[in-house]
């Protein structure tokens, strides 16, 4: 049977997600992610140069299927948190990454920075309010935050809202939340 390159970068991108997901760049182990890759670790290094590079591509895929699953469309804010919240529901380990990449890179260019601005520019379109208040770039930010945050916290949204509180309700709430933003209430800077 043929080596197949393409078989075998795929499945160390596979596992690098998991490793990196569970710790960071700084934990995660070459060895374990061959390992799970079914590769040698040498076929790591030659397809990707080192551990923060195949960090950087790990990224780079996850943003390019975040812009596919979520695209920068026209519809309005609440409808594109309700799209975000739904597709970080559905991969955790996305936000996990995102929140390493924060917590390893800081203020730091990121990988694909570009590409990802680009993807958040479009979005303005959907962020503008009713009646043009306000900076969209803030809802559009604040918008992030509150899909984010409100999963990515699961314990401050048990003792918050209480154990009981679905993550269908939250859903419901962001939306909700983010309608009041587009109608032009609670920004800095507003009337």
């Amino acid at each position: 049977m043929a080596y197949d390159s393409t078989a075998t970068k795929e499945r160390i991108l596979a596992a690098a997600v998991t490793e990196f997901a569970a710790y960071g760049v700084a934990g995660a182990r070459v060895d374990r992610i061959a390992a799970q890759a079914q590769a040698n670790k040498r076929a790591i290094y030659d397809y990707f140069g080192d551990k923060s590079r195949l960090f950087a591509a790990v990224l780079e895929r996850l943003m390019a299927d975040l812009a596919r699953a979520v695209p920068p469309g026209d519809e309005d804010l609440s409808a594109y948190a309700e799209h975000l919240f739904d597709y970080h529901r559905a991969h955790p380990e996305a936000l996990r990454l995102l929140m390493w990449e924060a917590l390893e890179l800081g203020d730091q260019p990121v990988p694909g920075e570009e590409a990802r601005t680009r993807h958040y520019q479009d979005k303005l379109r959907a962020a503008q309010s009713a009646d043009g208040a306000g900076d969209p770039r803030a809802r559009l930010f604040l918008t992030l935050g509150l899909v984010g945050w409100s999963l990515a916290m699961p314990q401050l949204r048990r003792m918050i809202l209480g154990p009981d509180h679905t993550l269908d309700g939250l859903r419901t709430d962001i939306a909700q939340a983010v309608r009041a933003l587009s109608a032009g209430g609670g920004l800095p800077g507003q009337p």
